[in-house]
């Protein structure tokens, strides 16, 4: 119960990493809501995690790219869970693999939208409260491809080394405030985004990609809630700053 009665929201928490990190959160006594685009999966995790838990768990659809949508996020928390202790930017997408020059305008916006402005929009919406209490977390899921880049991925590429210059920036600016800003760097798993970074889902091309991280696995959407859960937590008071690779050593 190392979260026990903290209030979190969870972006992108429908499936994948985000929907580990808010199974762990809830498992350690979290109070979480299940932000996403997608609000049907968004209430269907909710569902989920409510049977399996016996706690209260609260869905919500966001727009995180949308100002509008990220203000009735914020609205929404303080008449569900009360202060946002602990907030978690994981909602992401990527372009396909392709030339750099190649990637439309559109793709282009859409990644930066959704990868970058949301956590502009996040800070907006929920740094100030966490200021006025003198306390909070806030975690950003950013990539191995942020530090580590992967051709033909360029602007997804960009879009996760911002988010982790924005992390140190930000601890860097909140810390007087006693609010800590880390993120950590997952290799790929075998999530709904992953056949959008291999170009396409094969045994031989899942073979070449594995081979690629020394533990010789993809990432699972517990692995992330294991690290999150460890950042958000108050063992980790003194921890600010940090990018953590979650990636198996693919980036050693």
């Amino acid at each position: 119960m190392r979260l026990d009665g903290k209030g979190a929201i969870v972006t992108g928490a429908a499936s994948g990493f985000g929907a580990g990190i808010a199974m762990k959160f809830v498992a350690e006594g979290a109070n979480v809501i299940i932000a996403d685009i997608d609000g049907e999966a968004a209430d269907r995790v909710a569902a989920e995690l409510v049977a399996s838990s016996g706690r209260a768990v609260h869905a919500c659809r966001v727009d995180v790219a949308d100002g509008a949508s990220m203000a009735a996020l914020a609205a929404f928390a303080r008449g569900r869970i009360g202060d946002v202790d602990i907030l978690v930017n994981n909602a992401g997408v990527t372009h396909l693999p392709e030339a750099m020059e190649s990637v439309s305008e559109e793709d282009f916006d859409r990644v930066l939208a959704v990868n970058a402005k949301s956590v502009y929009l996040a800070a907006r919406h929920f740094v100030p409260d966490m200021k006025a209490r003198g306390s909070g977390a806030i975690l950003n899921v950013a990539s191995t491809g942020g530090i580590s880049p992967r051709p033909r991925l360029c602007w997804y590429n960009a879009s996760k080394g911002w988010m982790i210059t924005a992390t140190r920036s930000m601890a860097v600016e909140l810390a007087p405030f006693g609010v800590r800003v880390n993120a950590i760097n997952p290799v790929a798993g075998d999530t709904p985004l992953l056949k959008s970074f291999m170009g396409e889902d094969t045994p031989e091309v899942r073979a070449r990609f594995i081979a690629t991280i020394p533990l010789g696995r993809f990432s699972t959407p517990e692995d992330m809630g294991n690290a999150a859960c460890f950042l958000c937590s108050d063992e980790a008071t003194m921890i600010t700053g940090v990018a953590l690779d979650v990636d198996g050593g693919r980036c050693i």
